[in-house]
């Protein structure tokens, strides 16, 4: 594998970088901005529009060079955007019954449900164990792709395109989980990839 390559959003699309990546992770980032105004004592850490145009176009680049895709947090609610999806802006505002989203870094987790017949379960099972959860907005509606994952009350864990290379979308964050579930995640993104480059096929068995 080539390493991870971290691209600017001031960099020209045009750039070299376009030939010199076989897979695309779009990682946790910053709030989308609100759709309508919310209540007080409701805060937004917006991310720059500039990034989220430029993660737009980087999605559509991996699309058309059937790239692997992992989008993490932020990532997943990008790419379920440019599917022509929705997203709730305050879980608490918009869903009162759900559950509390925003957890502890390190011991705050919950459970996931997953659909039986999703990438997402061929690689972690249905019932795996339970993830950290740092987030206040949510997917709200996938548009084109598939939900692969919910939280126990209903909320939007996971999506992916139901055909094509590797695309997958999580609401948590792998990269700060230990153990198994990070392993089996991560690594079939870089399988994933290896095959794009033309390494071979994956060397795992899920």
């Amino acid at each position: 594998m080539r390493p991870l390559i971290g691209i600017p959003p001031c960099l020209d699309d045009r750039g070299r970088w376009r030939s010199g990546i076989d897979g695309l992770l779009l990682p946790g980032g910053d709030d989308f901005p609100p759709p309508r105004p919310y209540p007080d004592g409701v805060s937004f850490e917006l991310t720059p529009t500039d990034q989220i145009d430029f993660d737009g176009r980087l999605i559509d680049h991996a699309f058309a060079r059937s790239m692997p895709v992992l989008a993490i947090c932020y990532g997943m609610q990008r790419l379920a955007l440019h599917a022509g999806g929705t997203l709730h802006a305050d879980i608490a505002t918009d869903l009162p019954d759900a559950a509390e989203h925003r957890l502890p870094e390190d011991h705050g987790r919950h459970a996931l449900r997953v659909e039986a017949d999703s990438r997402l379960a061929e690689i972690l099972g249905v019932a795996p164990e339970p993830v950290n959860s740092l987030h206040h907005q949510a997917v709200a509606t996938a548009g084109s792709l598939r939900i692969s994952a919910r939280a126990e009350d209903g909320v939007i864990e996971a999506v992916e395109r139901a055909t094509g290379p590797f695309c997958v979308g999580v609401q948590w964050h792998p990269e700060k989980l230990d153990g198994p579930h990070r392993e089996r995640l991560m690594g079939a993104f870089i399988d994933a990839c290896r095959v794009v480059r033309g390494d071979g096929g994956p060397d795992r068995r899920y």
